[in-house]
């Protein structure tokens, strides 16, 4: 893993606080109000004539909440940041910020689900989308439509963990005249900075390795300043999804400790894939680590986190649900990123259609690496696949 020692410095904290006491805290003061007061009316007006740079009320700017934004900011090597109550708070605010009535989006690779599903309620108001799982420069080219928008990526994608060529991807959306918008919660600033690669804009679900502890709901989104405005003005300050001053500052703490959780998790992830690729009850293992296009995966990332999937040998949903209820150091639940393994299936007991519709193998299961350490985990599949 090549993380960046600038990386480690800006999640652990270098700022200085001040106190008027003679010392300085360690950690960023939560600043808990919901308003500041300004000594004349003059004073107010400028304010609310730049909110997007004052602190009039919370729900548009909090000095708590700021540190957040210019560390991810930073991280991802773009203009600046907003941070919000959900990850899909913050797809929200990008689709309804930079989105009209007879645009089109274009959905590349596999996706979550709640993305797509916002994407089917903005059929109601006039956008349209279409989604493509054939991934190469070719394909992508053929789906975009004269009216297309916006091309949304997730790399390495939900479930099946293709890796997508970004500096591709994002030349041909340049040409276009089309904005680029990506996930990047799997990677994390730390393990890509679609950014440097053209990407315009980079959503997170911070609920996930930001934060690293299953306890906190944020999302964020970074971009130019320019463009951060637009969203802000656009779509933030009118959602009202915002990511209060407590929240921002359990997440401050979080991002302290994930370069060390990412390492940890990447490497004891890895080494159950390997362990997982020569069990006879295994059909594949998913994981960006052995994609054909090396060269490309490896330009695009320093390094990989803890999430991977595996489709068993034989057998269907009966099958999966037997090998998962077997598990007991893996926790049953949706998510993933935290300090504990987690276990999740996207099959269910009647949904063979819709998954082969995403190209996804109805025996597929996703498991999130905490940091149990692999041999526990190690055993625990093993003991859980017994003739699987």
């Amino acid at each position: 893993m090549r993380i960046d020692p600038h990386d480690i410095q800006i999640c652990i904290g270098d700022e200085t606080y001040a106190d008027e006491h003679g010392g300085a805290p360690m950690t960023a003061p939560i600043v808990m109000t919901s308003l500041f007061s300004f000594p004349d009316l003059d004073g107010l007006m400028e304010g609310l004539a730049a909110e997007h740079r004052t602190h009039v009320y919370t729900r548009g700017q909090n000095p708590t909440v700021e540190v957040v934004e210019r560390k991810l900011a930073e991280l991802e090597r773009g203009g600046a940041c907003k941070l919000f109550g959900s990850g899909m708070a913050a797809i929200s605010a990008v689709m309804l910020g930079v989105l009209k009535a007879g645009d089109h989006v274009l959905f590349v690779n596999n996706t979550y689900g709640p993305t797509l599903q916002l994407a089917d309620r903005l059929r109601s108001f006039g956008i349209e989308h279409d989604i493509s799982l054939d991934t190469d420069g070719d394909a992508v080219r053929r789906a975009i439509r004269p009216n297309t928008r916006l091309i949304w990526l997730e790399s390495p994608g939900t479930m099946m963990m293709r890796v997508l060529d970004l500096d591709a991807i994002a030349g041909l959306a340049k040409e276009h005249g089309i904005l680029t918008c990506i996930d990047n919660s799997w990677a994390t600033p730390l393990l890509q900075k679609p950014i440097r690669h053209g990407i315009d804009i980079v959503v997170h679900t911070c609920s996930k390795y930001l934060n690293g502890h299953s306890d906190l709901m944020a999302g964020a989104v970074i971009s130019t300043a320019e463009r951060m405005r637009e969203i802000f003005y656009r779509s933030y300050l009118l959602l009202g999804g915002i990511l209060g001053p407590m929240e921002a500052w359990l997440l401050l703490r979080g991002m302290r400790t994930m370069p060390t959780r990412l390492r940890q998790q990447g490497a004891d992830a890895l080494t159950v894939a390997n362990w997982l690729r020569e069990h006879p009850a295994v059909r594949a293992v998913y994981h960006p680590a052995f994609a054909p296009e090396r060269e490309m995966v490896e330009r695009q990332l320093a390094g990989y986190s803890g999430v991977f999937s595996f489709e068993l040998k034989d057998g269907g949903f009966d099958a999966v649900r037997r090998v998962i209820d077997r598990l007991r150091h893996f926790r049953i639940g949706v998510s993933w990123g935290g300090v504990e393994s987690l276990v999740i299936t996207p099959a269910r007991p009647a949904n063979t259609a819709a998954l082969a519709a995403q190209r996804i193998p109805q025996a597929l299961i996703r498991i999130s690496v905490g940091l149990e350490g692999a041999d526990v985990l190690i055993a625990d599949l093993d003991q859980a696949m017994k003739d699987a």
